[in-house]
């Protein structure tokens, strides 16, 4: 059976991510939500990164579905940082969602609503109440569906230091 003609699973079966799906989870992200896919040394940095981050000690935490034919169908990964505490926001815990993927093979099957949901729930039990994320305009819906609001205040900005020998003009 191919991918293509795999059968909506009634409930998809989401579970933790190890640090052993991190290769993964920078496969869907490469291919899936960077405007350009990576290189295979920045697909190694990722997944060692992230790697390390998906450990017991490390602050991020990832729900994938398992593709039948190997390797990961989706995943929704979240970022864990302080922010001060504020009545909203008590334990002084955030969470930036920061790939949300499935692979085209297996898109309509809810496999990404039943990783968002049990990522979300892991954050909450985890202390996180504050949670923010990019949305595309396709995606938006479903993250309306959780709760999400759309923040016109949100501002973003990519600063690169120079690389060492390079001057500054």
């Amino acid at each position: 059976m191919t991918p293509n003609t795999v059968s909506p699973a009634a409930d998809p079966v989401v579970r933790p991510a190890k640090p052993d799906d991190a290769a993964e989870i920078s496969r869907l992200r490469s291919a899936f939500v960077l405007s350009e896919p990576l290189d295979k040394e920045w697909l190694d940095r990722t997944r060692d990164h992230l790697a390390g981050r998906l450990g017991p000690a490390g602050d991020a935490r990832a729900y994938v579905v398992d593709a039948p034919t190997g390797g990961l169908a989706a995943c929704a990964l979240g970022l864990i940082h302080p922010v001060l505490p504020a009545p909203r926001y008590p334990q002084g815990l955030a969470a930036r969602i920061h790939i949300v993927a499935t692979d085209p093979a297996y898109r309509r099957r809810g496999f990404a609503r039943a990783a968002v949901a049990a990522l979300l729930d892991h954050l909450a039990r985890d202390g996180v109440t504050l949670f923010e994320l990019h949305a595309s305009k396709e995606a938006a819906p479903l993250y309306g569906e959780f709760g999400f609001a759309t923040e016109p205040a949100l501002m973003r900005m990519t600063r690169l230091s120079p690389t060492p020998g390079e001057g500054r003009s």
